[in-house]
């Protein structure tokens, strides 16, 4: 959780409450506070207060503290029973619709032409003799909005595979807290769907192991990290990690996935960003002019995603007021 040391103090949780329960919503309390400390500035201590008075008295909560429903638990379901709550879907994006700085391009396509010869080289040329579950895991990094997501997308429609996304708050708290229990499930899920698995937010999950464990919450977080190098292992497909960070990586992990860096665009990548975005049925006025509004972009530090969203803003805007097309002001 960064480099300095935070303390957050929590009452006892209620005797209802299992304690799996409560290692995650410690877990997720403890991410929140550190980002509301890093935007407020705060140094003082922080203590939470439990209730249990809002709950009957035989509820089980779930871990979006919503009362969990009658029936089957899912500490009962079967591996793939569990798996069935995640499905994969056709990629949205291509190649073709990526604008990336060279050096990033080139790494993608050197990790995907090692995809793509895993078949040769371990099946053919006879490696998997020595290797019998060959990694195929990417870690995409970088600052937000500068096109991991895409990128995953496009890899996925190069290999004519589907893609199967899923953030890390869906894998720790989506089932009451089974955190190992739907690490497995997700792989097996892109496994039988043959589809690339997509794991945005990943720092939370390859982040170093934690020493010393004393509450259930650290607990819970290791023995996902735990289960998720043993399906790194054992998985045949392909899977992307997404991050804005990579300082606190586990080793275990870097030794297991190539990384591939996504930097902001350069105003040649801005250039061709504003000309794909300022599509051709948009009326734009004729002092828009795109070299200018790349230069521009650079200076304000503009990623991929803050260009789409000022078109669209743009594009709103004019049509609110009337207007008959967008200008360079508007």
């Amino acid at each position: 959780m960064g480099s300095e040391l935070r303390t957050l103090r929590i009452s006892p949780f209620p005797d209802a409450i299992p304690e799996t329960d409560a290692a995650i919503c410690r877990s997720r309390l403890l991410f929140a506070v550190e980002d509301m400390l890093k935007d407020s500035g705060f140094k003082g201590e922080i203590s939470v207060l439990i209730s249990s008075a809002a709950l009957p008295a035989d509820a089980k909560p779930s871990a979006d503290g919503k009362p969990a429903s009658d029936g089957k638990g899912d500490d009962e379901l079967s591996l793939d029973k569990r798996a069935e709550r995640y499905s994969s879907l056709p990629p949205l994006y291509s190649f073709d619709r990526l604008v990336l700085p060279d050096a990033s391009r080139e790494d993608i396509f050197t990790a995907l032409d090692a995809l793509r010869l895993q078949p040769l080289v371990f099946d053919e040329w006879g490696l998997r003799e020595i290797e019998p579950f060959p990694r195929a895991a990417l870690n995409f990094y970088g600052p937000p909005g500068t096109g991991k997501t895409m990128a995953a997308h496009a890899l996925a429609h190069a290999l004519s595979r589907p893609i199967l996304a899923a953030s890390y708050a869906e894998i720790e708290s989506k089932f009451h807290g089974d955190g190992p229990k739907n690490v497995q499930a997700i792989f097996r899920a892109a496994e039988r769907d043959g589809a690339v698995l997509f794991i945005d937010e990943a720092d939370s999950l390859l982040s170093r192991r934690l020493t010393n464990v004393t509450q259930g919450s650290e607990q819970a977080i290791n023995s996902m990290r735990s289960q998720l190098l043993i399906c790194l292992e054992r998985f045949g497909g392909v899977v992307i990690f997404s991050t804005n960070l990579i300082e606190n990586y586990d080793k275990a992990f870097e030794t297991r996935v190539r990384h591939v860096e996504f930097k902001l665009p350069d105003k040649q990548c801005l250039t061709e960003i504003w000309r794909r975005h300022l599509v051709p049925k948009l009326p734009v006025a004729e002092d828009v002019e795109v070299e200018r509004l790349a230069e521009e972009s650079v200076v304000a530090g503009f990623c991929g995603r803050d260009v789409k969203n000022a078109v669209i803003e743009a594009a709103v805007r004019t049509a609110q007021q009337g207007g008959e097309s967008l200008t360079l002001d508007g």
